[in-house]
Order: C-alpha cells, then structure tokens, then sequence
C-alpha cells in the first residue's frame, strides 16, 4: 500500500511518501522552492516522494490532507459570530479567500495534483489536524502502546490533545479547544517581545535564560500571566483571558495598549535591543508554558498509565520544556517527533491512513534501530554527477578524496577554528539539521559563536548554538539520562565542566553574559548552563560519527558545534549549489559535499550563476 501525505496553506507545507507503514521519503516544499515556511502546495516535495521511490502517480492507493477544511471554516465562523461586532475588518479579509480557495480545497488540490501528472486522482482523504500530529508520533516511535500529547496553535477546533495509542488504533481521551491554546500564549509572547510570529518562538525560548532566574520582576510577570492571562487548571487544561488578546477576530495576536499596561512595558519593536526586561518576561512565559506542558503530561499518565510517551505539534519543539519534562521521569520511555510542528502532519496523515483506514499492520523496528524515522534522514541526496553539474555552472575548484582523508582533514580544519560547511547523504526532516546539512566548528573556541552568528549565520548575538555529540560520550559531558537524536531536549552542561559565574553575573548586559566563557565548551553551554543536545549514532549517521571520532581522536573532544546550514531568513541547503551558494556568501572555510573539499582560498572570483565548459574536480 502506497499513500502520499500532504500539508499545505497555513505555514510550513510537505509531502510524505509512506508505504505498508514504513516512511519512505518526506520533505518541506521550502527546501525546493527555497522560501521560508513556504506554505504553498507541497509541487516539489511531491515530485521529490514519487521520484526517490521510482513511483508512477496510478501507484498512489491514497492521498491524504492533514486537516479538515470544513471543521476550520466551521470555527471560524462561530469565532466571528461568537465575538460580533468585533473583527469586522477581519472578516472581511478572510472571508473572501476561503470562498475563493479553502472552502473548494479539495478541487484545488485535485487540479494541483493533475498539474504535476495525475491523470487519474487517487482516493482523496482529509485527517483531523491533531489526529495528524498524534499519528506522526506514534506510529513511527515503536512503542506497543503510548500515551500522546499534541499541542500548538489551532487545527480546526483542538488546540492540544491527549491520546492513547495501541497497536493500531489511537483514542482521543481529551481535549483543549480554541480559542484557549497554550501554542497562541506562546505565540503572543512571541509578538510581544518583537519575533515573528509561526517562526521567531525558537528565538523566544533562546532569550528565556539571559532572564534573572531569581528575580522579583521574573516572578511578578509569571504571577501576572496566571492571574490575569491564564486559568490553569491541574489537569493542565488552560483558559486565556480573552479581553488580552485580539487572535480571534484581529489581525494581531493582542493589543499593544492593553499589554503595555498589563506588564508596565512597550513591545519590543523587531531587530530593537533587547533589554533586561524583555528576558525576563521571555523567562517567565517559558516558565508558564513548562508548568501547563507537566501538568498535560501528568493528565496523560493518569488517564492512560503507560510507561510510553509519544509527544507532537509546534509545542513540542521546545526543547527546554522537553528536557525538564524528561527530567522528571513521568514516563519510562518518551518519543518526540523530529518534525513535529505541520510539516510533521503530512506523515501522520498518511500514517494514519495506513493504520487507522486501510487497517493496514504496523510496522516495528528492529533491534537496531530506536524508532522508525531512521535518524530524520527522509530527504533527498545528490549523486556525483550533481555535484559535476553544480562544478561546470560555479566554476568551483574541489577535490575528491576518500572518506578517511574527509574526516582526517575535516577533524584538522575545525581544530584549527576553521568554519565547515558539511552535506552528506539524505536531507533532514524537520526543522533541526542533524549531521547531514550542518555548518560545523569547534565547541571549545570561545569566539566561535561570535563569529558564526555575525559572520556565517547573520542572525541575532543571542542565538546559541548545539552541540552534537558522540552518544556514547554523551554522559561524560552532560546530564543526560536519556539519547537525544533529534536534537529535542536540552540539559544542563556537567558541573565539572562549567565555571563559577561571577558575583554580578545577571545584572551584566547581555553581551557581557553571552562572552563570559560558562563552561571548557563555551560555544555550545547557554547562559543558563545547559545545551541542547545532540547525541550521534553510528547506526543512523556513520559519516557524521565517523567525523566526530576523528575529531576526539585528535583533540580528546567528542564535541562539535552544529548549526544548520543556512544564513538568516533562508531555508537550510538541499542542493550542491545551496551548499555552495551558502558557502561562497559567507565566511565559511571549508565545504565538504559527498566525498569534496573546496577550500575557500582556491575558489574563483563568486559571481552567482556563472558556468563553464568542463569539471574543475581534481581527482
């Protein structure tokens, strides 16, 4: 059975190819059509999923839509009854476009899929959006059994669900409906604190820790949040105040006036400083948004006692809510979807459909391996006669080496503070780069993170950056109780290994805290002393831990810095020439594609889309 998962129009979109319930390829349409959260229909990913598996579209058994357009259209009409007269201006900004295009979904979809070769339109499905999520985690996590929780913005009317998973079957026990969304709290911190909104809440979670950790204002904004903004109940279920905010019928997520009163503070204009203030209110709302994810996760366990925990949605890309959720050890074992925000739902459409529709068997891993994503790698690769291609129009100048000679001098480079561009193999899925489109250096240069975030990555100084390393010396650098693949949980750096803060430590402007060498890894230990971590498995990723054991065989250090390979505003490299392109526009040293090293130095004067007549590959 052969079913194509599809996400499309909110943010985000992809296609997911899955055959008798293993996942065989799956991509965001971003990394083809090379827009950020490009929320168009997934033409490229398609293309991608039927091609990487030589599959005609007459081969296609089903397609499936992760959500259902009617229930959206349904909830957006009683929101706009229910808050009449506001949002009127509002209303007639959406009404329009789903008369036009949402409410007819399925003939546009339909004439999308005739435009890329389906004479013959297969059997057309539509998923709920939160069944979609909890598929994406189950399904591929191994477990029997599961507790699932998905949380994040709005699907159609479930903000956050808690699910119970057997064999094949899944059952909604409860859920959390719009417009009380723990996704949309976060999202309006978000705006507040000038990030964008569906794009900029990694950012927020990255400011959380420049905040006071013991500070009378921390505690003053998270006070404020749960009494006036938010009724949180045991169960974690949570009703906002909806007079704070404007979502439901606005076109902005609250209004200025009334938050700059609520906090005695403006909002954060983007790309303004950022100041004190602005940590510790993103403190607190970090610490809200953990305190409702414990109390889920609590509600889970005692509605369904397993010892499994199956986690989804935008929610679930909080990796510091994550690690202390697994840091109390609800759960005996905990999956988390690597891509678990709505790309992750063209999967778990189409998983769904296998299991829950076709009533088709489930698959279960081997011993081998940990779950059924095979370590993410989902997306395409590029043979050695793309990479020629990518030479002949570039005029690159790169040598082809055997892999031992990779490692040797890729381990030399990052050792000498030199910056690497690194592609191998299948691309990522998911928002995280995992060892196959990473920029890479050295997690001990103090000054590496500087340059990497003003120099390669153009982005914000706060950002920090993560460490991959090698999952068995995972312990000997953090404090990790369990492996981390996916790059989904964040745990403090070990005490023996970090230095005193000094007296005046959070009072220091953010700078100042930033260059303050915290540990003897300062590039990838954050402000808070933890790290969002990595950990390598030779069965998922050989190349990558091939890497970093020629990195310690050198240095002592199973530790590198891995940062996605992209500058700000650009989605991460699929292609040679992306890599290439990233690679020429910044200040990157070394780029390493499949088994080539170009070296910057020996590179030609960058004139995009220059070409000549033969390969400059010196074999």
């Amino acid at each position: 059975m052969k079913v194509l998962g599809i996400s499309a129009y909110y943010h985000d979109s992809a296609a997911a190819l899955t055959i008798n319930g293993l996942t065989i390829a799956a991509a965001q349409e971003e990394r083809f059509s090379r827009k950020k959260h490009d929320a168009s229909f997934p033409t490229n990913a398609i293309k991608y999923c039927l091609d990487h598996q030589a599959t005609s579209p007459h081969q296609i058994d089903a397609i499936v839509f992760y959500d259902k357009p009617l229930l959206k259209f349904e909830r957006l009409l009683e929101t706009y009854y229910s808050f009449a007269p506001k949002g009127l201006f509002s209303f007639q900004s959406a009404i329009p476009v789903w008369l036009k295009d949402k409410m007819f979904l399925k003939r546009q979809i339909k004439t999308e899929l005739k435009a890329i070769g389906f004479e013959k339109i297969p059997k057309l499905l539509f998923t709920e959006h939160h069944l979609s999520h909890a598929a994406s985690a189950f399904y591929p996590s191994g477990f029997k059994e599961a507790a699932i929780l998905t949380i994040d913005g709005v699907g159609e009317w479930a903000t956050a669900s808690i699910c119970y998973g057997n064999d094949r079957s899944i059952k909604v026990l409860k859920e959390l409906k719009f417009p009380h969304s723990l996704g949309l709290l976060y999202s309006a911190f978000t705006y507040f604190l000038g990030f964008k909104v569906n794009s900029g809440e990694y950012k927020l979670m990255g400011l959380a820790p420049y905040g006071k950790p013991v500070s009378t204002q921390v505690q003053l904004f998270e006070e404020i949040i749960l009494t006036e903004l938010v009724d949180l109940k045991e169960d974690g279920s949570i009703f906002l105040n909806q007079t704070y905010f404007t979502y439901t019928t606005g076109l902005r997520m609250v209004s200025d006036k009334q938050w700059q009163k609520l906090f005695n503070m403006s909002r954060r204009l983007p790309d303004t400083k950022i100041e004190l203030v602005h940590c510790n209110l993103a403190l607190a709302i970090q610490r809200v948004t953990e305190k409702v994810v414990q109390k889920m996760a609590v509600e889970a366990k005692k509605l369904t006692n397993s010892e499994n925990l199956c986690l989804a949605g935008g929610v679930a890309l909080n990796c510091v809510s994550n690690g202390k959720l697994l840091s109390k050890k609800l759960f005996k074992n905990v999956f988390i979807q690597p891509a678990a925000g709505d790309a992750g739902g063209a999967l778990g459409a189409a998983l769904a459909t296998e299991h829950i529709y076709f009533n088709q068997e489930r698959v279960y891993p081997k011993k081998s391996d940990k779950d059924l994503m095979f370590g993410a790698f989902l997306g395409p690769s590029f043979s050695e006669k793309e990479i020629l291609a990518m030479v002949n129009k570039y005029e690159a100048i790169g040598f082809k080496v055997s892999y031992h000679s990779i490692y040797k001098t890729v381990a030399e480079a990052l050792n000498s503070g030199l910056i690497v561009g690194w592609m191998q193999g299948r691309m990522e899925f998911g928002p995280r780069t995992l060892g196959c489109r990473s920029i890479l250096a050295d997690a001990r240069d103090p000054q590496i993170q500087k340059k990497l975030n003003l120099k390669i990555k153009n982005r914000e100084s706060f950002r920090p950056f993560a460490p991959s390393v090698l999952a068995e010396d995972a312990n000997k650098y953090f404090d990790l109780t369990s492996p981390s693949p996916y790059m989904l949980q964040t745990q403090p750096v070990l005490k023996e290994r970090c230095r005193k803060k000094p007296d005046n430590y959070y009072e220091q402007p953010i700078l100042d805290k930033l260059y303050f060498e915290r540990s003897d890894l300062p590039a990838i230990t954050h402000i808070d002393y933890s790290a969002r971590i990595q950990t390598v498995h030779k069965e998922t990723n050989e190349h990558y831990h091939n890497l970093i054991s020629a990195f310690k065989a050198l240095t002592g250090c199973s530790v590198v810095i891995n940062t996605s390979f992209n500058v700000r505003g650009e989605p991460i490299v699929c292609t040679p020439e992306d890599a290439y392109s990233c690679f020429m526009n910044t200040e990157i040293d070394l780029l390493v594609i499949g088994q080539y090293l170009f070296h910057k130095k020996d590179q030609p004067h960058w004139s995009r889309g220059s070409n000549i007549k033969s390969p400059s590959i010196l074999d």
